[in-house]
């Protein structure tokens, strides 16, 4: 099986370059779409891994393409030319990948494209499904847009699934490697009230959906990519920092966190409580539905 990764050298992406590799190494033949020189892709992701600068530089027929790219979205503030930079940083490619397959002889089977829980915007506490009305703010319309480029893969008779991924807990990087340090020093704590809905998946489950979708060839459409107990955000902090052996009395307050970061700071004021229900009616299951377990197996 021929498969293309984009954003193959991030934090979910080289972790699905080992995967692939360490599993079905005799089975898969890799490739990973990156700005980044072959050596620096291959040190990240693994020897066996063919680097590719753009999509012309195929010479076989792909069987899948994994879409995860997509600059940051909490790294910088949100101005005007950033929140440009990070919607072109997903339009950009994921139109590079329709533009392949619109002209590939032999088109690939599917098409997994990377979303965010985002799309749903602010929604409190109410539980979201795959079938919950959004609201129209800067989250959903990024992602709006880039499931709605995805999507065109379908008019090629490309199986099309978009995950909409939510907060990844894992080893070595990701929003958790930024949370530790102060957690550890004692200086963690909530945010703002701490009630807004953090919903989570550990990067290894996320790795088995994305392996679960390509292999499923009867699912298409839109996932929700969450474990199934989301919580509030007092709750996540305490859990960490009883992990961590460490209290969790330092609250970091809404008025700091607007006057530092403006819009984006809506990110960790806000939530959504979203559910994967498309996925467990699928038949999947996760190996951490529970937040102690995941974060136990991160730290």
């Amino acid at each position: 099986m021929n498969i293309v990764i984009t954003g193959g050298t991030g934090f979910i992406g080289i972790a699905l370059c080992r995967h692939y590799l360490q599993k079905h190494q005799d089975a898969v033949t890799l490739w990973v779409l990156s700005r980044q020189s072959s050596e620096q892709v291959k040190q990240l992701c693994g020897d066996a891994v063919l680097a590719i600068n753009h999509m012309d530089a195929l010479n076989q027929p792909i069987d899948i393409i994994i879409n995860l790219a997509g600059e940051p979205i909490a790294d910088k503030r949100w101005s005007a030319a950033q929140k440009q930079r990070l919607l072109a940083s997903r339009l950009n490619i994921t139109q590079q990948l329709i533009d392949y397959i619109a002209c590939a002889k032999h088109k690939p089977h599917c098409l997994i494209s990377g979303s965010a829980i985002g799309y749903y915007g602010d929604q409190g506490s109410s539980p979201l499904t795959e079938d919950s009305p959004p609201q129209d703010e800067f989250t959903h319309q990024l992602c709006a847009q880039w499931e709605a480029c995805a999507l065109q893969a379908q008019q090629y008779d490309v199986r099309v699934c978009l995950l909409r991924t939510g907060l990844v807990v894992g080893p070595d990087g990701g929003f958790l490697a930024k949370m530790r340090l102060p957690f550890q020093l004692g200086l963690g704590g909530r945010i703002g009230s701490g009630q807004q809905i953090m919903s989570w998946i550990h990067r290894d489950d996320l790795l088995a959906i994305i392996e679960f979708l390509v292999n499923q060839e009867q699912l298409q459409g839109v996932f929700n990519g969450t474990a199934p107990n989301p919580v509030s955000n007092q709750e996540f902090s305490k859990t960490l920092a009883r992990l961590l052996h460490r209290p969790a009395v330092m609250p970091v307050f809404s008025w700091t966190l607007k006057l530092a970061l403006g819009e984006m700071s809506q990110l960790l004021l806000t939530g959504q409580k979203v559910l994967p229900a498309r996925l467990q009616q699928a038949g999947f299951r996760f190996t951490y539905p529970v937040l102690a377990d995941a974060l136990s197996a991160s730290l």
